[in-house]
C-alpha cells in the first residue's frame, strides 16, 4: 500500500471516529438511544437470524462523485480489494450456506479482477447481485461489453437512478449522469435486462435528494416504471426506496446544511418496530475492500467490525459468526424508520 493510501485511510479513521462520537451524542439532541428502542421491543441484543448475504466492496474507485454516497467514493479512491482477498472470500462462501453475493464498491467493475472474481462465483453457483452505477457502462470502451458479460452470468443489476428526470439526477450524482444512464439503461434492455420473460433482472435504487424520509416504494416504482416508458421506452423490475443513513458524506452534508439535529429527530419519530426484525444486518456480512467483516456496509464505514466473531475474512468461522451480537448505533434509526429500509428496500 502507498503512503499516500495509508495516509488516506488514516484520515478516514479519524473521521469515522469522529462521527460515531456525533451520533453517540444523542442525549443533546433529545431522542432516545437506539438501543433502548430495541430493548423496548425485546429485540436487544440483536442476533442474526440466518447467513444469507455477503455483501463485498471490492474498491472505493468510481467514475463518479455522489453526493449522498456513503463510501466517499470517488475517481481519486485507489483502495482496491487484492486477487488474494477474493480467494479468502472464496474459500470462505464454499463451505457456508450464503447463496447471494453482492458486489458493490465504488464502482466493482473498475478493480482489475471483477470479472474473474464473478466467474469464479459463478461456478459455485452463487446468486450474484452487481451494484452498477450505470454510467460505468458508457464510459469507456472497455466496459460497453457489460451487458453481455452480466446476461452471460445471470447478474441481478441493480443501479442507482435518483430520478427520471436529469435536473434531479445530475444533481445528486454529477452532471451529466442521467444522459449517461439512460443510454446504459437501453443496452441493457437490449440485451434482455428489465424483461421480465428474460429472467434477466434489473432493479432500480432510488434515494431521497435531502434530509427526508423516501416516499411509499410501490408508488415511486409505478411513478418510475410510467415515466421511464413514456419518454424512454425503458423497462426495469422492481425499484428499491431506500433511506439515506447519517455517515460520511450525507453526515457532513447534515452538520453543514444545519439539518442533522432534525433529520435525526425525524429519523427516531418514524422507528417502526415491525420493520426492526427485517433490518438487512440479520441476513447479511459485509466484507471490505481490505477483508475486514461488519455486521453491514454502514458499520463498515464507521469502522465499527464484527464482535465477538472473528474481524477478518482469513479467520472466518461461521458458527461464530452466527452467535455474534450485531453492533448498533444511532446511524441504524434509518434502518427502521417508516417502511424500514435495507439494500432490497423496504422491510414490511
Amino acid at each position: 500500500m502507498s503512503i499516500k493510501s495509508l495516509s488516506r485511510q488514516q484520515h478516514e479513521l479519524a473521521r469515522a471516529e469522529k462521527q460515531v462520537g456525533i451520533l453517540d451524542d444523542y442525549e443533546s439532541i433529545g431522542i432516545p438511544s437506539f438501543q433502548q428502542k430495541l430493548e423496548n421491543i425485546g429485540l436487544f441484543p440483536l442476533k442474526p437470524t440466518n447467513l444469507e448475504i455477503f455483501q463485498i466492496n471490492v474498491g472505493k474507485m468510481c467514475n463518479q462523485v455522489c453526493k449522498h454516497c456513503h463510501v466517499d467514493a470517488g475517481p481519486d479512491r485507489t483502495e482496491i480489494m487484492t486477487r488474494d482477498t477474493m480467494e479468502q472470500i472464496l474459500e470462505a462462501v464454499k463451505g457456508s450456506e450464503v447463496q447471494t453475493i453482492d458486489l458493490t464498491g465504488g464502482a466493482p467493475e473498475m478493480n482489475p479482477h471483477f470479472r474473474w472474481f464473478v466467474e469464479e462465483l459463478s461456478a459455485l453457483g452463487k446468486h450474484i447481485i452487481v451494484r452498477c452505477n450505470l454510467t460505468i457502462i458508457v464510459a469507456n470502451p472497455k466496459y460497453h461489453d457489460l451487458p453481455e458479460f452480466y446476461k452471460k452470468h445471470k447478474i441481478n443489476v441493480v443501479s442507482s437512478l435518483p430520478y427520471f428526470a436529469a435536473r434531479r439526477t445530475d444533481a445528486q450524482r454529477g452532471e451529466g449522469v442521467f444522459e449517461k444512464s439512460i443510454r446504459a439503461l437501453k443496452m441493457l434492455n437490449e440485451v434482455g435486462y428489465g424483461n421480465p420473460d428474460s429472467g434477466l433482472k434489473l432493479d432500480l435504487v432510488y434515494n431521497p435528494s435531502g434530509a427526508f424520509l423516501p416516499g411509499d416504494q410501490q408508488e415511486l416504482q409505478g411513478e418510475f416504471k410510467q415515466k421511464l416508458w413514456d419518454m424512454y421506452e425503458i423497462v426495469f423490475n422492481d425499484l428499491f426506496a431506500i433511506t439515506n443513513l447519517p455517515i460520511s458524506r450525507f453526515l457532513d452534508y447534515l452538520i453543514t446544511s444545519e439539518n442533522y439535529e432534525e433529520y435525526m429527530t425525524e429519523l427516531a419519530n418514524a422507528f417502526n418496530p415491525m420493520a426492526a426484525p427485517g433490518v438487512m444486518c440479520r441476513n447479511t456480512i459485509s466484507v471490505s475492500w481490505d477483508g475486514y467483516l461488519y455486521d453491514c456496509d454502514f458499520n463498515q464505514m464507521l469502522d465499527m467490525k464484527l464482535e465477538n466473531a472473528p474481524q477478518h475474512i482469513s479467520d472466518f468461522n461461521l458458527q461464530q459468526i452466527h452467535n455474534r451480537p450485531i453492533r448498533i448505533s444511532q446511524h441504524c434509526y434509518g434502518c427502521t424508520a417508516g417502511a424500514g429500509s435495507s439494500c432490497g428496500g423496504t422491510t414490511t
